[in-house]
């Protein structure tokens, strides 16, 4: 699964260095795997009969004459395939929506369409607009089955009427750039779209809505995944407001944005579907898949090779660079003082950071993180760390993350790479790619966030 793992092995000084990196890339490979979309469905979706069990939560096929899948983002196309299967004769129809360039998921009930992300454009909209309508379209005997992930907010664009879509894709680049966090992000974006925020839930017509769901957000705050199309929206206009102005970035949004903001702000236009809006009353959540459940598996796997594997932080979110350092410290403790644990262990953490960019380079979250880390572990022996984005993507590039040892810095000195001046131009794609050190995994299909582990020998 990780695409260069002889290479990232080979890299490790020592047998050690070599042993350390061999056990972090399988402890990464366990895990992804742990976390494919269909394998979570399966685990917790069970159909016997007429009787479909989610959870603890039981539905009556017999009681809707029509079974619609829906969704949305990184995951859902390989949710889908397993809910097809489960369902099988029992699903009427349903409309996914895919990244375009990833695996086109094989569907025979339900149609499956690509739209770009992480920027919208038509595609995205059209996309929308059509699930949208499929959604309308349905009635009190009919169930509506959503499948949602990450990565669902650019894949439903569907931007208020006063709106184009290059607006809103240009609102949530300077946001991204800012380093506002997900949830941030997606307050903004609720309201400017007429999907996100509760109202498809507020526009299907359907009797019974179950949202399946994979988390990608911090917290699992069901109003962030997807910007929450079908969850109530406990966030408001003036919200939305706060958070340009503490980016500073009111006055530099496109002016039709800023006016539908402070119209929604006036009481102009609705506000977004609250918790106590009636059509939340049919709507069931469950949460499939999650950063907790990627960390579980990693330790599961680094304690069967031996190795006394730590939680730290399942939500572990702020600066990408100083979460590194973080880590970094944590790991020359343990070296130095045999405390809090002893060798060999592993440290666990999964979340999401973000990048304040203000240099023009190219990099991700993930990459950023080991830098930070790079610079503090320099010269410890048996050490490794990696950070990556479990859906194999960081930032705009084609690595999932990258990996450092006690060895980096001296590695990279000696091919003259400039350390300090690659970080400040948030440069760590350029950093890692001639050390041979970035995690190349392509597109997993999933999406729960970040993961990243070190391991102590």
């Amino acid at each position: 699964m990780i695409l260069n793992k002889p290479e990232l092995i080979r890299n490790g000084s020592g047998r050690l260095g070599r042993r350390a990196r061999r056990i972090l890339v399988d402890t990464l490979e366990f895990t992804l795997a742990s976390l494919d979309p269909q394998e979570l469905v399966r685990r917790q979706v069970k159909r016997r009969g007429t009787r479909l069990r989610v959870g603890r939560e039981t539905i009556r096929l017999d009681d809707y004459d029509g079974v619609f899948v829906v969704g949305a983002g990184k995951a859902s196309g390989a949710m889908t395939e397993a809910l097809e299967l489960i369902l099988a004769d029992r699903l009427t129809g349903g409309l996914v929506v895919v990244p375009t360039g990833q695996r086109t998921p094989n569907l025979s009930r339900v149609k499956s369409v690509a739209a770009p992300h992480p920027t919208p454009d038509g595609d995205s909209v059209r996309a929308a607009r059509e699930l949208l309508a499929l959604a309308g379209k349905l009635r009190e005997r009919d169930l509506l089955i959503c499948a949602i992930s990450g990565g669902g907010s650019a894949l439903l664009s569907l931007p208020v009427e006063t709106l184009t879509i290059e607006d809103k894709g240009t609102v949530a680049r300077l946001l991204m750039n800012a380093g506002a966090t997900i949830v941030e992000l997606n307050t903004v974006r609720k309201h400017l779209s007429a999907i996100k925020g509760g109202w498809l839930a507020k526009r299907s017509g359907a009797g019974k809505i179950l949202n399946l769901v994979i988390s990608d957000v911090v917290g699992d705050r069901l109003d962030s995944i997807a910007s929450g199309p079908v969850s109530p929206d406990p966030t408001t206009f003036s919200d939305a407001i706060a958070i340009l102005n503490k980016y500073n970035l009111w006055g530099a949004i496109p002016r039709v944005a800023a006016e539908a903001l402070d119209e929604g702000n006036k009481g102009q236009i609705p506000e977004t579907p609250k918790a106590n809006d009636p059509c939340f009353q049919r709507v069931s959540h469950h949460i499939l898949g999650n950063s907790r459940v990627a960390c579980a598996s990693a330790q599961k796997y680094l304690r069967s090779r031996g190795i006394k594997a730590n939680i730290l932080s399942s939500s572990m979110t702020g600066e990408a660079r100083y979460l590194g350092a973080f880590i970094a410290s944590l790991v020359r403790h343990i070296e130095t003082f045999r405390e809090p644990f002893r060798k060999p262990c592993a440290l666990v953490f999964a979340g999401e950071t973000t990048v304040r960019v203000t240099g023009s380079g190219v990099g991700g979250r993930n990459q950023e993180c080991a830098m930070g880390c790079a610079r503090e572990i320099r010269g410890l022996a048996g050490v490794a760390m990696a950070s990556i984005g479990t859906d194999g993507i960081d930032g705009p590039t084609d690595a999932a993350g990258a990996m450092v040892d006690g060895m980096t810095l001296s590695r990279s000195e000696a091919l003259d790479l400039r350390f300090e001046e690659l970080l400040d131009q948030n440069d760590s794609y350029r950093f890692f790619l001639p050390l041979k050190d970035l995690v190349m995994t392509g597109r997993t299909n999933t999406n729960v966030n970040d993961i990243a582990i070190a391991v102590l020998l």
